[in-house]
């Protein structure tokens, strides 16, 4: 059992650093809280979270974010 939890935190890990470099404007501890908590969110429901949804998810998530912050408040423009 612990490979798994090993393999999963690899994975997250991962996911959140590539994610991180798209969003940069996004606290690093951002993405990875959104990347663990869309892994958890799967697991409770019973969906396999494979990487592929679990980037999917979370980049949908991250964009939300970025798109519903105020523009007074963007410091990219």
């Amino acid at each position: 059992m612990s490979a798994l939890i090993a393999q999963r935190n690899e994975t997250r890990r991962l996911l959140a650093g590539r994610l991180a470099r798209e969003f940069s404007i996004v606290d690093p501890a951002a993405v990875d809280r959104c990347v663990a908590d869309v892994q958890a969110r799967m697991t409770h429901l019973g969906v396999d979270p494979t990487p592929a949804r679990v980037e999917r998810v979370a980049r949908e998530q991250l964009v939300g974010m970025v798109k519903s912050e105020p523009p007074s408040g963007r410091a990219w423009g």
